[in-house]
């Protein structure tokens, strides 16, 4: 047998020879490579589609594919040039037809459950066995007068090309996605068509045997012409059908895409506007005023938690359409509102048909302040802002009140003060009297200093309390800075009335002020002027007042003066004293005078104090009483101190060695000056021994600063310096200094020598003072001794040192070399009479001195 394609022939010893027409073996090909085409579109549409339209498109590429394959057979074996008439069998045709159709739906199924290599090889093993058996089929359909046979080999190569031909097309499909590569894998399954077809042609046997008939059937041209239009036809249709679904899904596509880019429009219209709604929500749940909207039938709209809380209301029982009614009467529950629920109703109604904007200030029954502002909206809705103005309403006040009051003591301050003595002096000018008290607290700094700030403030208010209390309501108490008060006495008779006021205001100053549990005592002091006869205006008033009041802190403090002209020549006086002070040291004008001190057990000289006089050269010799005041108050008292205390030291350096010297010093020197450089520097210049020298010191140097000075005061006594407890007996007398600082002398004050002869109190006092030194191992020494009888009975009493008039007045340092004679010879039984008629007329005139 023989083959011939495309003009070559095969022969066979054992069949006849056939060949194929290249024309129709070409459009074989072709229709096998356009159905493939055509199906391998529909499969891509079958594997993204689901459902009825996945069924609709399995359906229609099985069509297609199995149709061509089948198509291109026929079309094949019409190509088929062979020396007998064929013919086809009716059912084996439709059979084959079947089966491609078949074996392609299966394998297209397959590739749709996924596209993994070993879904790829079942599907394409499952059509490339469906391509063969549709050939082998078919050609069993073959009808003509002989039989027909097969090579083996070939025809087991015709199923491997299919197979192998079909499972590259199919995994070609999967990978090459877009359309002009889809045409490849196209080709490809051409090939494995084709291929298997014309290896499968070429392992077929055809034996002619006349003697047998052909069985009646199709004839083979009308048929295979038939199915090649027929295939054409539908391969046309089903890829118009791909370009028109290609079509559909690009308008589809294009519509989800403006659908799409509507709806993200859309959905970033939302997420906007639902962030403008909570950032609206925000605002509104942050501002500082509250907020209510309400309709036309006045109902609830909208409010914000600010409105909330102003109103006491529960946010619970706020809701959109709750109306206005119902809210008025939660707020008359709640005590937010003015006034009734029908006063409020009303008012409403005023403010909502004037149709205007308006600004209410409402006090609420809650004792809160609230502003409303009122603002109507067409339809009749209207809007509110409600501001809780209390606390700067109060603050406002509190501002006002604090610009005409103390803040400390809430009195009135300087400025009112001015204020009411103004509306005073302006009664005064109609037949009335009126007086201005100006007060100032006895020893406040002291207190202050000592126990402290929050202490002296609270002693302020304190003494506050007491003058209101001494004072009648008429009066106006104020205090003008300090410890300084004032008073202003309206509608009085005459300075009596005001007389009898201060008298008032000093006794109740008398007692004791209760700090935290500890009893302070403190006086005060107090200055008057009545108008109209001490000034006819607020300012010459107060002046003068004033005036009073600085003499009697230097005069009589703890007591009050009156007014008098003649006070402002005393204080010139007074001021011109204070500049020639200025001056007394550089133009030498200051001198020490020196008193004994008399030890009573050997009646010999122990000791002298220095003591400062002023010799003035208009004035003659001024009392220290007059210009001490003076240099503590100015600090003059630092620079006059240091002096005093070198001068001292040079003098008693020429002593003889078991005479001490006693300085004085001022509490101003422990404050404002180097006092421990300072007594270095007058040791050292002096060539004194430090025990030679004693520090004399009173209470209030101790109240100003305790720890400073007590550590001051240690760092003298380590030094080698005598410390001596000054005025013992007179101010606080607190037995914690003795406790705190052991001081080597406590000196008694000479108001309790006076009175020794008839008061029973003072013995008793100066007894308890010695038993303390002697069982604190200090001396005691007694100030002010003028006469035999103290003296006997001082030594009775245990005192260890005595100093006075009765041994000598103070004298200059020209002067003591008589004292030297007097008190430093043998002893006599420590009787300083004894020594004075044994030393003869010197000391008989000391004594008499």
């Amino acid at each position: 047998m023989g083959f011939q394609l495309a003009g070559l022939c095969f022969t066979d010893a054992e069949g006849i020879g056939f060949q194929h027409d290249l024309g129709l073996a070409a459009l074989s090909y072709l229709i096998a490579v356009s159905g493939s085409y055509a199906s391998l579109e529909m499969i891509e549409r079958f594997r993204g589609a689901s459902g009825s339209r996945a069924a609709c498109w399995h359906g229609a590429s099985a069509v297609a594919l199995g149709g061509s394959i089948w198509s291109m057979h026929f079309i094949a074996i019409l190509a088929l040039r062979i020396e007998t008439p064929l013919t086809y069998a009716p059912a084996a045709t439709l059979m084959s037809l079947l089966i491609a159709i078949g074996f392609a739906a299966l394998g297209l199924q397959i590739t749709h459950a996924g596209a993994s290599w070993w879904r790829i090889v079942g599907a394409g093993v499952t059509v490339g066995l469906g391509v063969a058996a549709m050939h082998y089929v078919g050609m069993s359909a073959v009808q003509f007068s002989g039989s027909l046979a097969y090579s083996p080999g070939r025809w087991a190569l015709s199923l491997v090309v299919a197979v192998a031909a079909a499972t590259t097309a199919l995994w070609l499909s999967s990978t090459l996605r877009k359309t002009w590569q889809r045409a490849i894998a196209a080709l490809v399954m051409g090939v494995a068509i084709s291929g298997m077809h014309y290896v499968g042609m070429a392992a077929a046997v055809f034996r002619l045997d006349p003697s047998m008939l052909a069985a009646p059937g199709l004839p083979s041209g009308p048929v295979a012409v038939a199915m090649a239009v027929t295939t054409l036809a539908l391969i046309l249709c089903a890829l118009a059908f791909v370009a028109a679904d290609r079509r559909v899904l690009a308008l589809a596509a294009r519509d989800s895409n403006v659908l799409q880019g509507k709806n993200a429009q859309l959905a970033q219209a939302n997420a906007a506007l639902e962030l403008g709604r909570r950032q609206f929500g925000a605002v509104l749940d942050n501002m500082s005023q509250g907020v209510c909207f309400f309709d036309g039938s006045q109902r609830l709209l909208l409010w914000n938690r600010r409105y909330a809380e102003i109103y006491s209301l529960d946010p619970g029982t706020l809701h959109a359409g709750k109306s206005l009614a119902d809210i008025v009467s939660d707020r008359h529950a709640a005590g937010s509102l003015p006034g009734t629920c029908a006063e409020y109703l009303t008012w409403r109604d005023q403010v909502a048909g004037s149709h205007e904007r308006s600004n209410t200030l409402a006090h609420l029954q809650n004792g809160r302040v609230v502003e409303v502002c009122y603002q109507p909206m067409p339809d009749g809705e209207w809007v509110a802002t409600i501001d809780d103005v209390t606390e700067r309403r109060q603050a406002e006040a509190s501002a006002v009140f604090l610009a005409r009051h103390d803040a400390l003591t809430r009195l009135p301050n300087r400025a009112m003060f001015h204020e009411r003595l103004n509306q005073a002096i302006g009664m005064v000018g109609r037949g009335g009297q009126c007086a201005v008290l100006c007060l100032d607290l006895d020893h406040f700094k002291l207190v202050n200093d000592s126990l402290g700030h929050p202490a002296g403030d609270s002693l302020i208010q304190a003494a506050a309390d007491r003058l209101q209390a001494c004072s009648r309501e008429t009066d106006t108490v104020a205090r003008l800075g300090g410890d300084e008060f004032a008073i202003i006495q309206t509608a009085i008779s005459g300075p009596g009335d005001a007389e009898r006021m201060a008298d008032r205001i000093i006794q109740a100053f008398h007692e004791p002020f209760d700090l935290d549990g500890a009893p302070i005592r403190i006086g005060i002091s107090a200055g008057i002027a009545v108008a109209p006869g001490d000034g006819a205006s607020a300012e010459s008033l107060l002046k003068h007042a004033d005036l009073a009041l600085h003499l009697a802190k230097i005069e009589a403090p703890g007591g009050f003066r009156f007014f008098e002209r003649a006070m402002d020549a005393a204080i010139q006086a007074r001021r011109m004293l204070e500049r020639d002070l200025r001056d007394a040291l550089a133009r030498h004008e200051l001198e020490l005078y020196y008193q004994p001190l008399i030890t009573l057990e050997t009646g010999r000289l122990g000791g002298f104090e220095a003591l400062l006089r002023w010799h003035h050269p208009a004035r003659g010799m001024v009392s220290p009483a007059e210009f001490i005041p003076i240099a503590e108050e100015t600090g003059l008292i630092v620079a006059i101190g240091a002096w005093v205390l070198k001068s001292a030291c040079f003098q008693a350096e020429s002593w003889p060695s078991d005479i001490r010297i006693a300085v004085n010093l001022s509490p101003v020197q422990f404050r404002n000056g180097d006092l421990i450089a300072i007594v270095r520097e007058a040791l050292g210049a002096s060539g004194l021994r430090p025990d030679r020298l004693e520090l004399e010191i009173t209470e209030s140097v101790l109240l100003q600063d305790t720890p400073g000075t007590l550590a001051a005061l240690r760092q003298l006594r380590g030094m080698g310096i005598g410390i001596a407890l000054d005025d013992f007996g007179t101010g606080y007398s607190s037995l914690s200094y003795l406790r705190n600082f052991p001081f080597n002398k406590i000196k008694i004050d000479q108001s309790f020598v006076r009175g020794l002869q008839n008061d029973r109190e003072s013995k008793s006092i100066i007894r308890a003072i010695t038993g303390l030194g002697q069982s604190l191992s200090m001396k005691t020494t007694a100030e002010g001794v003028e006469t035999v009888e103290q003296l006997d009975i001082l030594r009775q009493e245990g005192c260890t040192e005595v100093q006075g008039y009765f041994f000598s007045r103070p004298r200059p340092v020209a002067e003591l070399h008589t004292l030297f004679g007097a008190f430093h010879g043998p002893s006599h039984e420590g009787d300083p009479q004894a020594r004075a008629a044994a030393h003869g007329p010197a000391s008989a005139v000391l004594a008499g001195q």
